[in-house]
């Protein structure tokens, strides 16, 4: 392994440990970025780059300048043609630029010529892909690349040892690279979960589908989420799409699985490939239509109303008058909650009471307290009714209330995390996000939910490092399938973060008591309590008030089917 890759590989390894001990904030001030609209991908529009090749008579140092920027131009099939051309021609096949991205920052960078034919760029680098597409975010940490380059016959100078990859500016890399959700299912095959990738635009279905079929799935979600794809069933190479159809080669192993594999698999690729604008996808074994028939999967979309309690009541605010939600209204009236959560089918909640107590109540109008530890947190509540409860100063505690059998204290919860201000798991219950308190900051964490060896065991993998927090986590909400929303108290102001999990994230000045935070039916439907009890919805870069008198703002776990 060259000294170059060694480096890229190095990078992946160290963000985190970096992450954690460098110094950063959250902007307080600058352009407010408004989320998508429903249904809009994140950087749909196509932009393409084309930057210049070697001129005649440049200077080394010229010679890797030219290179990085032309990192910018994938070119037809993702090749980097215009990049090897700074390359000499025994170091053009070697050079690997699927190996990843590392993310930085243009103005930021440094080159200097260390001797003859020797070039270092110092770099600040923001975050990386890894050749699965998958990233990472970096706390701006400062690192250097090497190169070297030697005179070919005719007196130029090309590169000869380069790390593998390429460099994108912080700005470029989402025209570069786009945001795409490779999609698995949740335990019970009834949700389907995004695992995002980046890839060049120009090789999007081909990456997408080799991601599904062909690789594996980001390492913080292998124990959350399965695919209906059996080990041994491959994809071609080259995923050809016309009018808008992608047809998707398979190999012959695949002619072992049932009905409803196939069917699992074909929502997979429909789904995956729809957010590369594909309408529609025709799985086939040798030129050869497979039939099948996208199996149906649950929604974890939300109603468009908040869901509240006021001193009139528990229900939908619409205008001045509230809906009330069968069975839980009437029982929200016999407790006294601070926060709640309540279940997809609305048939359950889950209570923080003002007791401090964590409380689970039924739409048959029954209540039962389930956690009396000191210090708890707002709960959660899965697909499943198991209720999540943690102290707050006890992070490793964490306990899920089944609704049958004795507590289960989750396994590898939290590890090295000193204190815990919020949680809240995803809608479809295979991901906890969570503010921890980890090397002495307050960061953002996601982790996937497992299943341990024992019967009924839960188990967290590896947490994902999502962002570090230049304040105090005040609350945190899921506000569709990829994206976390964290309130942060930053010491005057109040900014709301709204963090891709899988991506960099965005933030937003809100008003300064805000309390807590509730997803809508899109990212710029976000809703704020504040501490006096007014409600507050997103306008464009501005916060407006809705209503007033509200005691709780509700989250929601998804809508009855």
């Amino acid at each position: 392994m060259t000294a170059g890759r060694r480096l890229f590989a190095w990078l992946g390894a160290a963000l985190l440990a970096v992450a954690l001990t460098a110094c950063a904030g959250l902007p307080t001030s600058g352009p407010v970025n408004p989320g998508r609209a429903p249904g809009e991908a994140e950087g749909s529009q196509e932009v393409f780059f084309r930057p210049v090749g070697p001129l005649p008579g440049a200077t080394p140092q010229q010679i890797v300048e030219g290179f990085i920027r032309a990192g910018s131009a994938p070119g037809a099939g993702a090749r980097w043609e215009r990049a090897r051309e700074f390359l000499a021609p025994d170091f053009r096949s070697a050079w690997r630029p699927s190996a990843g991205v590392i993310i930085d920052l243009e103005n930021d960078r440094v080159p200097v010529e260390t001797g003859e034919g020797l070039v270092s760029v110092s770099l600040t680098v923001v975050g990386t892909t890894d050749a699965r597409g998958s990233y990472q975010q970096a706390d701006e940490a400062a690192t250097t690349l090497s190169y070297e380059l030697a005179q070919q016959d005719d007196g130029e100078w090309r590169i000869t040892a380069a790390p593998d990859g390429v460099v994108l500016d912080r700005a470029l890399f989402p025209s570069v690279f786009h945001e795409y959700a490779v999609m698995y299912f949740s335990p019970g095959w009834e949700y389907l979960v995004p695992d995002v990738r980046w890839f060049p635009t120009t090789t999007a279905a081909t990456s997408i589908v080799d991601a599904l079929v062909n690789r594996s799935k980001s390492d913080w979600l292998d124990g959350a989420v399965f695919s209906a794809f059996p080990e041994g069933v491959e994809a071609r190479p080259t995923v050809p799409v016309s009018a808008g159809v992608a047809e998707v080669e398979l190999t012959e192993s695949v002619l072992a699985s049932d009905t409803q594999a196939l069917d699992r698999m074909q929502a997979q690729l429909e789904a995956s490939l729809a957010t590369a604008n594909v309408t529609a996808v025709q799985m086939s074994v040798d030129g050869t239509p497979l039939e099948a028939t996208a199996a149906p999967v649950r929604s974890t979309r939300i109603p468009g109303a908040p869901l509240v309690l006021t001193e009139l009541g528990f229900g939908y605010l619409a205008g001045d008058e509230l809906e009330p939600v069968a069975g839980l209204t009437d029982v929200m009236t016999t407790v006294d909650p601070v926060a709640i959560q309540t279940s997809a089918d609305r048939d359950l909640a889950a209570l923080l009471l003002r007791t401090g107590e964590v409380a689970r109540v039924r739409d048959d109008r029954t209540s039962v307290v389930l956690d009396e530890r000191a210090g708890l947190l707002d709960p959660t509540i899965g697909p499943g009714g198991g209720v999540w409860s943690v102290p707050r100063e006890d992070p490793s505690a964490l306990r899920v209330f089944p609704l049958a059998g004795e507590p289960i204290d989750v396994e590898g919860a939290f590890p090295d995390a000193t204190g815990i201000e919020a949680f809240s798991l995803s809608r479809d219950g295979t991901r906890l996000a969570a503010v921890v308190t980890a090397g002495g900051r307050s960061v953002l964490w996601v982790a996937g939910v497992g299943r341990g060896a024992d019967e009924g065991a839960i188990v967290l993998d590896e947490p994902l490092l999502l962002s570090v927090l230049g304040g105090s986590g005040v609350d945190v909400a899921w506000l569709d399938d990829q994206t976390v929303g964290v309130l942060v108290r930053q010491d005057d102001t109040t900014v709301v973060l709204e963090q891709a999990v899988g991506g960099p994230g965005t933030t937003v000045v809100a008003p300064r008591d805000a309390a807590s935070l509730a997803g809508g039916t899109s990212l710029s439907n976000v809703r704020l309590r504040g501490e006096d009890g007014a409600l507050y919805v997103r306008r464009g870069s501005t916060w407006q008030q809705a209503a007033a008198g509200i005691r709780v703002l509700a989250t929601q776990q998804g809508a009855p089917q």
